[in-house]
């Protein structure tokens, strides 16, 4: 069977995808990736066939700034650009790109992200069967009403009727990566839930070798790929070089480790490091709240510090908080002084560990992608 799995080009959007995909593809079927170029290396050394679709989230974003006249980042207008760009740019560009694709190597299924509709919208304008893929918690604040109605606009255009309240997962089956004792079941109760533990999936590289033997507590941080600073990073470090703890942070692409030499002796920084791998060495994650990282440290039973920048990041921050896995420092909360104290009192919290070893044992009670597989040559038909 071949399948077409398509996301938007970033390591949020694309990482959840790959553990099912490679797992489609070890039980003998044939894989496409459709991405825009910048992930086309990362998914090509999985072996996979990359496909060329869409555009990068970065460009959608400078084709809204010059619609509005400007071609530099503002501020101001950073939510009405994502709404444009997640509800229009990026929806038209992968569906345009992926029609010819769609006609030429004539997939048996198309299996798309939540937030890349469009190679879902490709799909059933070509009649052919599709499945979405989430990230995170479904509910009814998921996605901006701005932004779906956009979608809406661009379905009506393409002449396919999307079902009232699912209209990024377009109505179509829904891989469910997220614990079901919070996920908002009665939301998807519309559509036909696929359950599938979620697998932290990370480019291959070596861990430090005093990760795996350290004696003192082990704790990560990280701003992710897409909201690192120098300043979040030095807060954040002054927050934990007190600690009688080792700290490993991973600065990310947007940080050179050289900005951050002048750290005390029990802070290791490092651009990057393989997360899946040291997840399941450490004691306590402090992090952005993407759904990736979020999710990942659940699934290893990690108590997390969420310090959201943005996105769903707040919601994130707000689910680990409320389901006692961790804590949140929010806008003007996130302090040095705010970080220590919070730290410490996580990593001795014995209510925050049982919580995490709880959601942990359930997440791993989930089916494997390996399982799943068959499902999705069965929704082939």
């Amino acid at each position: 069977m071949r399948i077409l799995f398509s996301s938007l080009g970033s390591h949020g959007h694309t990482y959840p995808l790959l553990p099912l995909a490679i797992a489609a593809r070890e039980q003998g079927h044939d894989i496409l990736y459709a991405v825009d170029p910048g992930f086309h290396p990362t998914v090509e050394k999985l072996g996979f066939t990359a496909v060329d679709a869409g555009v990068s989230i970065g460009d959608a974003f400078r084709q809204v700034n010059e619609l509005h006249g400007t071609s530099e980042f503002q501020r101001e207008m950073l939510r009405q650009t994502a709404v444009e760009a997640f509800g229009s740019v990026l929806p038209r560009a992968y569906a345009t790109d992926l029609k010819p694709v769609l006609e030429r190597d004539k997939p048996d299924l198309v299996v798309f992200e939540i937030v890349n509709p469009g190679a879902g919208l490709a799909a059933m304008r070509a009649g052919i069967p599709a499945v979405c893929h989430g990230f995170g918690k479904m509910d009814e604040t998921t996605v901006p009403e701005a932004m779906s109605d956009l979608l809406l606009e661009y379905a009506a255009e393409l002449g396919i009727s999307v079902p009232n309240g699912q209209h990024y997962g377009l109505g179509s089956p829904y891989i469910d990566v997220f614990p079901p004792s919070l996920q908002d079941l009665a939301y998807l109760s519309e559509v036909e839930r696929i359950p599938m533990r979620p697998t932290p999936f990370a480019e291959p590289g070596e861990l430090p070798g005093w990760v795996t033997g350290h004696e003192k507590p082990l704790v990560y941080l990280t701003f992710g790929t897409a909201f690192a600073n120098e300043d979040l990073l030095r807060t954040a470090i002054a927050g934990l070089s007190g600690l009688d703890a080792e700290v490993l942070v991973a600065t990310g692409p947007l940080v050179e480790p050289s900005a951050l030499t002048d750290v005390p002796g029990n802070v290791h920084v490092l651009q990057w490091v393989p997360q899946a791998d040291l997840l399941a060495h450490a004691d306590l994650v402090a992090h952005h709240g993407g759904s990736g990282t979020t999710v990942a440290a659940m699934t290893h039973g990690v108590p997390q510090l969420v310090l959201p920048q943005g996105a769903d990041q707040f919601r994130n921050a707000e689910i680990v908080a409320n389901a006692g896995l961790g804590a949140q420092l929010v806008g003007e909360q996130f302090t040095a002084d705010a970080m220590h104290e919070a730290v410490q009192k996580l990593l001795r919290d014995n209510d925050v560990h049982a919580a995490n070893a709880g959601i942990a044992a359930e997440i791993a009670e989930m089916p494997h992608p390996d399982d799943v597989v068959p499902k999705l040559v069965e929704l082939a038909g």
